[in-house]
């Protein structure tokens, strides 16, 4: 049947993979109840469930952007098809940024409406920001292992590029090269990022003393914003290092390589929601707390 057709579409294969997947993630998000709170007679602090989903969940990733992966290299991405897949990268691009936009969006409703104030003049908002965050809060300084894990990001965002241009030009080697850089880079960035976390929990910077009664929306907002962060670019490090693997098994041409495109896209999408995070959660509230 594939003989006969005249278009320019691809119709997949049938897969397993949505509704091992669907299952795999039903499971996982079970056992994280059950692990957290408990359930189905299992005591709280039972993890082999939420594993066993993830399990789940790793093998479904692995075979289905595998089954992608042959589809590409037998010729199925039409430029038709790649119009798609870029289209679809975008809108889950976007829907990232809203994802972010959240995060931000609570940071800054907490800092300005702490203490149910209401706001009518440019005075009143920098007294607002004036006492966040709140009292017994030790920030983190902004320009120390943050401004470091930022030049980190910036550089990656060169080498990625790097890459990307050697290969739409056909030099392999260079793009190997600055493939190899960005994902060194993308793993130094986590190690100084699980340092830093290690460091606050044991400083007990929002945990402690006054602060533990005063964090709140700080703490949590914090860590949400950063540590969300912190796993995309995990998920970026590990979307290159498959890219990196690709390349060196002679994958990828000039002009087709759309899976190392999205993961740039991708990356440089980290690096901008990074450079937000340092200005705004960094910088601007980078004092010794009140």
């Amino acid at each position: 049947m594939a003989a006969g057709v005249k278009h320019d579409y691809h119709l997949v294969d049938p897969s397993p993979y949505p509704l091992i997947g669907s299952i795999a993630a039903t499971v996982m998000a079970l056992g994280g109840v059950v692990w957290m709170k408990g359930l189905f007679g299992l005591p709280e602090g039972t993890s082999w469930l939420f594993y066993a989903g993830l399990a789940g969940v790793l093998y479904t990733m692995a075979g289905w952007w595998a089954d992608v992966i042959k589809e590409a290299n037998r010729g199925d991405h039409t430029p038709v098809v790649s119009i798609g897949l870029r289209y679809g990268m975008v809108l889950f691009i976007a829907s990232e940024v809203m994802f972010f936009v959240a995060w931000f969006w609570i940071f800054f409703e907490a800092a300005l409406f702490h203490g149910n104030r209401t706001l009518g003049s440019i005075e009143e908002v920098q007294a607002a920001w004036a006492t966040f965050p709140p009292k017994g809060i030790e920030t983190i300084p902004a320009f120390e292992l943050p401004l470091v894990n930022t030049l980190t990001l910036l550089l990656s965002g060169t080498t990625v590029t790097w890459a990307h241009h050697a290969l739409q030009v056909g030099d392999r080697k260079s793009a190997k090269t600055g493939l190899i850089l960005t994902v060194i880079l993308g793993a130094i960035f986590t190690a100084i990022q699980a340092y830093e976390y290690h460091h606050i929990l044991s400083h007990d910077y929002f945990f402690g003393g006054e602060g533990q009664e005063n964090s709140g929306l700080y703490g949590s907002s914090f860590f949400m914003a950063t540590g969300f962060h912190g796993f995309h670019v995990l998920i970026g490090t590990i979307f290159l290092a498959v890219c990196l693997v690709r390349l060196m098994g002679k994958g990828f041409t000039p002009k087709q390589h759309f899976g190392f495109e999205a993961a740039a896209w991708y990356w440089h999408f980290v690096d901008v929601v990074w450079l937000f995070l340092f200005a705004f959660i960094y910088v601007v509230f980078s004092g010794a707390g009140h």
